[in-house]
């Protein structure tokens, strides 16, 4: 069975500013790039891939902890790209770290180890970023303990 296509349209608005469509009632979300380049109005590229990384990280942490009938919540993550230059000099995105953190102790979740060895595997995002760009993930209980 093919998935749908996901499609995001954008829309110049001024020099760097797009207004990115998403369809449907989603409100259309200004991206821009910092300065001096653009004027920063809104997420730069790199800030909507790291948004979408940690995004889809903490959805499917939530969903592995909620197969277990476990209550993380809240759930916050943190998500950092490193921005270099590649070989051939040119701006990249060379690496990024996601820290997720539960809003219980782990001693709280139930199954907790085995859904910290699973949960990655359901993030459609970052298994793609994967493939071009090493993504290191790393969760915190409530009590800033490091689980993974």
């Amino acid at each position: 069975m093919t998935e749908p296509l996901v499609t995001v349209r954008l829309n110049q608005r001024h020099d760097y500013q797009f207004d990115n469509q998403f369809g449907g009632d989603v409100p259309p979300l200004l991206a821009d790039e910092p300065a001096p380049l653009g004027q920063g109005a809104g997420p730069s590229p790199v800030q909507l891939l790291c948004a979408a990384v940690g995004n889809c990280l903490t959805a499917s942490l939530l969903f592995s902890l909620r197969k277990y009938k476990g209550q993380p919540e809240p759930l916050a993550c943190e998500v950092e790209a490193e921005v270099g230059r590649s070989a051939d000099k040119r701006l990249r995105v060379l690496a990024m770290t996601a820290r997720l953190t539960l809003g219980v102790p782990a001693e709280a979740v139930e199954h907790l180890e085995r859904v910290l060895g699973s949960f990655e595997d359901f993030c459609t995002v970052t298994g793609s970023v994967r493939a071009a760009i090493p993504v290191t993930v790393q969760v915190f209980d409530a009590h800033g303990a490091q689980l993974k």
